[in-house]
């Protein structure tokens, strides 16, 4: 059996062991994305896009090799292999469009939209296409509210949608055709390649498209033509520095200064008084780092 991407390049079946060339370079990239990290297990999130990056999910193969290179037994790669939904653990299609059923975008017609769009496929939620182009998925929240209804496309925005422009999204998308998101990168990539991107490994487009259209930045402009700065911000600080000496301005800000300082100084002692680096936590052995905090000693 095999599975082909979309550059139409086949890939070997991910239920058999990583041919020795595959291997190598998934070693030679691992060894990179671990070298970033003062502690190895915290490479695991990036290792395991990396996984998908070359078998289009995370295979069995892909969580042995990441146990064994980061120490860690398969039932802790496993725990978080399934608990974010980013990973996918059975094959994905090359394109998972995701449309937005949150509050807000469904009101707007994203509930419109899923019904129209998987009438369309003929799939319902994390389900895949026979031609394993599209994996259709109902997305809670796609974090882009001022633009609801919702979709996205390998993680890249398509605002303002409709029944009519998302099935045109996905018809675009089987047929290999050119797909602009409406801000972000000029095109959209396929599932291994952007699974390569999040392991770490830049495509060179990062400054592609508008990051925040208009709709994101009418707060923004608001406060400006009105003057509006937020509390504490760094002009109001800046008029408690520049209070008379003695005057009621002074005295709150260095009360303020002193509660501040107080609430600190008490989370500090609270938390043991740890040192830079380490973590308070009930789940004191995993979170106890090999790297020597700054200002501090090493491990016993």
């Amino acid at each position: 059996m095999t599975t082909t991407n979309t550059s139409g390049a086949a890939a070997a079946d991910p239920t058999a062991p990583y041919p020795a060339e595959t291997l190598a370079q998934l070693r030679a990239d691992a060894e990179q994305v671990i070298a970033r990290y003062p502690q190895a297990r915290s490479a695991l999130l990036p290792l395991l896009h990396l996984v998908q990056s070359v078998d289009g999910y995370i295979s069995g193969r892909g969580i042995e090799l990441c146990a064994e290179l980061l120490d860690l037994t398969t039932a802790e790669v496993s725990g978080v292999a399934t608990f974010y939904t980013q990973y996918k653990r059975h094959p994905n299609g090359d394109y998972t469009v995701g449309v937005c059923t949150n509050t807000l975008c469904a009101v707007m017609g994203g509930d419109q939209i899923w019904e129209s769009v998987s009438d369309h496929l003929g799939i319902g939620h994390d389900e895949t296409t026979a031609d394993g182009r599209i994996t259709l998925e109902r997305i809670e929240c796609n974090a882009a509210c001022d633009y609801a209804p919702v979709v996205m496309a390998n993680w890249e925005f398509f605002d303002n949608q409709t029944p009519e422009s998302t099935t045109q999204l996905v018809d675009d998308l089987r047929a290999g055709r050119p797909v602009a998101p409406t801000r972000g990168a000029g095109r959209v990539c396929d599932f291994r390649q952007v699974s390569r991107v999040l392991a770490g490994f830049p495509d060179g487009r990062a400054d592609e498209g508008a990051g925040a259209g208009p709709a994101s930045l009418v707060g923004l402009r608001l406060a400006a033509e009105r003057g509006w700065s937020a509390p504490g911000s760094q002009e109001a600080r800046t008029a408690g520095t520049d209070a008379e000496p003695g005057s009621d301005t002074e005295r709150a800000t260095d009360a303020d200064t002193a509660g501040r300082g107080a609430d600190t100084s008490a989370r500090a002692a609270g938390a043991g008084g740890l040192q830079p680096g380490r973590q308070s936590s009930t789940d004191s052995p995993a979170n106890d780092p090999d790297e020597t905090p700054a200002g501090g000693e090493g491990k016993a």
